[in-house]
């Protein structure tokens, strides 16, 4: 793997791109979100499988010795791009970045971790860590709901934890302890729905007793291995981001050139144009940024952790901005139920405080970067 850093897409990632992107439109319409989102089960039947398992990027981090397609970050960037732009439940960022991650860092010194990690990278298994996905950053950790899941945060304790993501899709959860990781059946656990925000990424209250489960790792090697996967879900999930953003902007600048206004195309107005230009140049920052903490997390750069909260500071804001615009520039429609407009845009709220909100990513980068606050 090389030093340098390498913000393009190779041919291998715009094939799998093309492959994912046919399989939502063939299967994940936004018609067949709206009809499943108020249900409790928003995951389309079958999806997973063929995404997981047909596709394989289920073990797109997983080296091909531990049951994986030894691909890299930059493989599951594109992916979550292509999740990012059709706002799909699917439990990919959950499961096969951020538990994969974990587990793979513990796989070389515990054989339940490699055995459960191969199990999760050839997509029959749905792994789950369960940590809150959306909390405050300063809370107190004993708190477990209100424990911040950024990367540089020390995970919960407590035997309840709440607004874990895509835990009822899970059959297994990786569930910190103050002495280790274990892995507990989604069966010995207690997992309650909770209401999101953002409809297709399910959260639920996890109750796992003290007892239950195989135990992984100690307290030390499970808690360097919880950070390290919600070091690689905070840099992917930019790219979940990024794909949000492109499609918000894709399909405000297609509306803007059919909706007539004064028999004129309502893009052509200068006020407009200039709002989809200044978008359009966020959406290319946000795109060099997501690429660099993908690309860092692949080569294992020593500043990945830097650029990871760049990215996150960075992208979480534009893909709200994004749909905001495209709610806003659809009119009348954008505000309607039926029109995809508000999936995108609770999908984008919810990931700006997902693995730490972009005030923490941004403290982080003045730690990391050493720069000193305002006298």
């Amino acid at each position: 793997m090389t030093d340098r850093l390498d913000l393009l897409y190779s041919d291998t990632e715009d094939d799998l791109r093309a492959a994912v992107r046919a399989l939502l439109a063939d299967r994940a319409g936004h018609t067949v979100l709206l009809d499943r989102i108020e249900t409790d089960t928003p995951y389309v039947p079958g999806l997973w499988t063929s995404l997981a398992t047909d596709i394989g990027a289920a073990g797109l981090l997983v080296p091909e010795k531990l049951g994986g397609q030894g691909a890299s970050h930059r493989e599951a960037a594109v992916v979550l791009e292509e999740l990012g732009r059709a706002v799909t439940p699917l439990p990919y960022l959950t499961s096969a970045v951020v538990a994969a991650e974990t587990l793979l860092a513990l796989a070389a010194e515990s054989a339940p971790a490699a055995e459960l990690l191969a199990a999760v990278a050839g997509g029959g298994t749905v792994a789950v860590l369960a940590v809150p996905l959306s909390t405050a950053p300063d809370a107190d950790p004993p708190q477990a709901p209100s424990v911040s899941t950024a990367p540089d945060a020390d995970p919960p304790h407590a035997p309840s934890v709440a607004a874990v993501a895509d835990a009822t899709a899970a059959d297994v959860l990786l569930v910190p302890r103050a002495d280790g990781l274990y892995a507990v059946p989604a069966g010995e656990a207690t997992v309650e729905l909770q209401t999101p925000l953002d409809l297709t990424r399910p959260l639920a209250r996890v109750t796992a007793e003290p007892g239950t489960g195989t135990r992984l790792a100690g307290p030390d090697a499970a808690r360097e291995a919880v950070r390290r996967g919600l070091l690689a879900g905070a840099g992917l999930l930019a790219s979940e981001q990024l794909g949000l953003a492109e499609r918000c902007l894709e399909d405000t600048v297609r509306y803007t050139r059919e909706r007539h206004q004064f028999n004129r195309p309502v893009g052509s107005f200068q006020a407009l144009k200039h709002r989809m230009a200044q978008l359009w140049l966020d959406v290319v920052g946000a795109r060099a940024a997501a690429r660099a903490a993908a690309d860092a997390l692949a080569r294992g750069a020593e500043d990945a952790p830097l650029t990871v909260a760049v990215a996150q500071a960075y992208c979480s804001k534009v893909a709200v901005r994004a749909a905001e615009e495209c709610v806003q520039l659809h009119g009348g429609i954008g505000m309607t139920w039926e029109h995809p407009a508000h999936l995108a845009l609770k999908r984008a709220k919810a990931d700006q405080l997902a693995f730490g909100s972009a005030g923490r990513h941004q403290d982080a980068i003045a730690a990391l970067a050493d720069l000193p606050a305002p006298a």
